[in-house]
């Protein structure tokens, strides 16, 4: 829709600059006699007389017309399309990631194929990495950590079972890219980072890209957000050993927890609260970063 306002505004700014040049031509020619000489001489001294109006008049309507079309199209780019929408490379790549990685497999929650479509991945890790941000693989961004395959952060999305008014909770920011998925399909993010680069990275990123809600915090997600709680969704993208009961403890009657959990061998759980505890699923083995802070100095506690 905004890429459509956009073209309008081109188009706009281009009618503007065509008009004003062929009224530019018209006006040389009826100077230079090629028009005005077919008039009688009293009409053709008449209409000389007032040229100068008449000129001025046309080119200021057109000038009207023309700052119309400028500000139309400027005004209808919002940071996110004029960064992305606009690259006709990504946007194929990103179409094949969509159709091939997720839908090609089972992602079927129409939203998240929908966000994941329009969401610029590419921009969450570094320049060199770009040519590769779709691809079915993760990427590293620095500091030891990764950027998930696509699949899984659709994956792992669509586990949460979301419907587009709550309030979620990921521990594990990284590079940002999950919390504008889950920004994009929910009303509000809090995201919790333990690497000070990565969170205020992604905290500057989200923000110039105009996700205004989701809330970045630098620290140890094992201890959740309590002074936000509770949630009815929870997201754990690094794996403890264990399930960090104070994120269970921090969701909503009804809430789900979605996080790997293991060391060698790790494992995607869904943990939903319910009246009489909590009921545990296996989804599908998988292999994340340890999550470090607490949860790593408990599991090497207890060894």
């Amino acid at each position: 829709m905004l890429l459509s306002i956009s073209k309008l505004g081109v188009n706009a700014v281009s009618i503007g600059l065509s008009i004003t040049e062929e009224i530019g031509v018209f006006v040389r020619r009826v100077r230079g006699g090629e028009i005005a000489v077919r008039m009688r001489t009293r009409h053709h001294l008449r209409w000389r007389s007032c040229m100068p109006t008449t000129e001025l008049i046309v080119k200021t309507l057109c000038g009207i017309f023309l700052l119309c079309g400028i500000l139309t199209s400027a005004c209808s780019i919002d940071p996110r399309s004029q960064l992305e929408y606009g690259n006709d490379h990504f946007a194929k790549v990103r179409r094949d990631m969509v159709v091939k990685q997720l839908a090609g497999r089972d992602i079927v929650d129409e939203s998240v194929l929908r966000v994941m479509a329009e969401i610029p991945r590419h921009l969450f890790v570094g320049e060199k990495w770009q040519e590769f941000a779709y691809a079915d693989h993760p990427l590293p961004i620095g500091e030891g950590q990764t950027i998930s395959q696509p699949y899984i952060v659709a994956f792992m999305t669509q586990a949460l079972i979301l419907e587009g008014g709550e309030k979620v909770l990921e521990v594990g920011t990284g590079s940002g890219y999950q919390a504008a998925v889950l920004g994009a399909l929910v009303e509000e993010v809090y995201t919790i980072e333990i690497v000070p680069l990565l969170a205020q990275r992604s905290a500057a990123l989200l923000e110039g890209l105009d996700y205004g809600n989701i809330r970045v915090r630098e620290g140890d997600g094992y201890l959740g957000w309590p002074e936000a709680a509770p949630f009815d969704a929870v997201m754990v993208t690094a794996a403890p050993d264990h399930v960090p009961e104070p994120l269970v403890e921090q969701l909503n009657l009804g809430g789900r927890l979605v996080l790997p959990v293991g060391d060698d061998s790790q494992k995607l759980l869904r943990l939903t609260r319910t009246e009489g505890g909590v009921k545990i699923d296996t989804l599908l083995p998988v292999r994340f970063v340890p999550m470090t802070g607490q949860a790593l100095e408990q599991d090497q506690s207890q060894r």
